[in-house]
């Protein structure tokens, strides 16, 4: 897999594009900026916007090429952002460090994937957010990207256990037009979650 996006992210353009994703900057622009964790960064167009709105940002993927344009994309901004390259697994964060963690097309494999979310939910803290976006089993009916592996799409179903320890504040199902890069373009099927973690009695 990390020689996949090693090969994906070595061409000049940015493939996801620049821009970040409109759910996500929709989401973000509704906090004050506090400390954000990014997973599966890629080529860092999240992770530079949210550092140019005042953000502290932790971001990480398994690519070293999509850390060198992450890098290259926030200097040409003057932002500064904080990416390492590193599995999901094997990377830690400090217990309740981010306000908001944002996992954007971010895909597990289904053995992983539960204890994967469930390991990113202890780096938020009480009150603060989680939200996904991700590609539906549907989404193989469609040319717009995403992984073509039945078992690495999501369900609301699925993500509802996987998370279930949080308060889900929406989760819904949705047909959307991406136009992210060469390779999110066209009718796509996708599920948007936006949840928080409950605060101590």
């Amino acid at each position: 897999m990390k020689a996949f996006w090693d090969q994906r992210y070595q061409q000049a353009e940015y493939v996801y594009g620049i821009a970040p994703n409109t759910f996500f900057k929709e989401e973000l622009d509704k906090l004050n900026p506090g400390n954000l964790i990014l997973p599966c960064e890629g080529e860092g167009r999240n992770a530079v916007y949210a550092a140019k709105k005042g953000w502290n940002v932790s971001a990480f993927d398994m690519s070293e090429a999509g850390k060198e344009k992450a890098s290259l994309l926030a200097k040409q901004n003057n932002a500064s952002i904080h990416y390492l390259v590193s599995d999901v697994m094997a990377i830690e964060y400090d217990p309740h460090h981010a306000d908001m963690l944002a996992l954007i097309y971010a895909h597990f494999p289904q053995e992983i994937r539960t204890v994967a979310h469930r390991k990113m939910i202890d780096w938020v803290k009480p009150g603060g957010k989680i939200i996904i976006e991700a590609f539906n089993p549907s989404q193989l009916n469609n040319s717009s990207g995403g992984p073509k592996d039945n078992s690495m799409l999501y369900t609301i179903e699925m993500l509802q256990e996987d998370f279930k320890d949080l308060i889900i504040e929406s989760i819904e199902y949705k047909k959307v037009t991406l136009d992210e890069g060469a390779f999110h373009q066209g009718e796509a099927d996708i599920i948007q979650m936006i949840a928080s973690k409950k605060t101590s009695n």
